[in-house]
């Protein structure tokens, strides 16, 4: 159920949308034209969710609101498009040359966005780190740092991301293409990990609105209805089985078979 009102007057021009889902409401409100502010609430049942829905409505019928035109028409969309998404990635690499900087400059950027664009943020992220969990990449990973457990796979993946859209798509077709960024590692004695990036849309979202990351993961879950979750995948490469993996990769067994990039 979806209401969207609208109120307007020589000084105003403003609405307020509430999409009730089961036992959760989503409100968004503010100047027509804008993505606007969000806020949600959970109940013990739909019946009681759908109550306190119809009061909220009633209460700002009685403050003048009044049966709004389509949302495409008030409310403007999240800026966020994938464009924007690697652009960020970019800007930020240019923000120090720690990544621990690089990282502040991330999370207070998108602090400073509304959190409907942080949200987007997060589900881009979220699709392309999913896509790429797949065993051949989890395979060239392992010999990489000489052993890859699931987390350290997740914090590998989180720093593929990082490298770019250009780097990320070769990779995901050819693993060996990273072995130019990878050197850039050596160089610099750092391994290819980026943990804190797993969390860059909570922990922006806890900047911006002091709540916690149990409060972002809620939100999002009720404003992206289609999330996407990793699959079940079956490792089709063993850990013992080194000829097979330098078969495999025999440019990165050969560069860190023996010698791979450890913390």
């Amino acid at each position: 159920m979806e209401t969207i009102l609208h109120f307007q007057d020589d000084s105003s021009n403003k609405f307020w949308k509430i999409n009730v889902t089961g036992t959760a409401y989503i409100v968004t409100f503010g100047k027509a034209g804008t993505t606007g502010t969000v806020r949600s609430k959970k109940f013990e049942s739909a019946g009681e969710c759908r109550q306190e829905a119809e009061r909220l409505i009633q209460s700002k019928l009685k403050k003048g609101y009044r049966p709004g035109r389509s949302s495409l028409q008030m409310i403007k969309k999240s800026g966020m498009t994938e464009a924007v998404f690697w652009s960020i990635f970019e800007q930020a690499k240019t923000k120090g040359d720690e990544q621990e900087e690089q990282l502040e400059w991330l999370v207070d950027h998108l602090a400073k966005k509304p959190v409907q664009d942080i949200i987007k943020f997060d589900e881009i992220f979220s699709r392309y780190f999913v896509r790429s969990y797949t065993s051949h990449l989890w395979a060239a990973a392992f010999i990489i740092m000489g052993g890859c457990s699931d987390d350290s796979f997740d914090y590998f993946r989180a720093w593929l991301l990082y490298q770019g859209k250009e780097v990320y798509e070769a990779a995901i077709r050819d693993p060996e293409s990273l072995i130019p960024s990878l050197k850039k590692l050596e160089e610099n004695d750092e391994i290819p990990q980026f943990e804190d990036l797993t969390y860059i849309g909570a922990l922006a979202f806890e900047e911006k609105t002091g709540q916690d990351d149990n409060s972002f993961y809620e939100l999002y879950d009720q404003i992206v209805l289609e999330s996407v979750v990793e699959p079940n995948i079956v490792l089709d490469w063993d850990e013992d089985d080194e000829e097979g993996l330098m078969l495999r990769f025999p440019k990165l067994w050969e560069r860190y078979g023996e010698n791979p990039l450890e913390c």
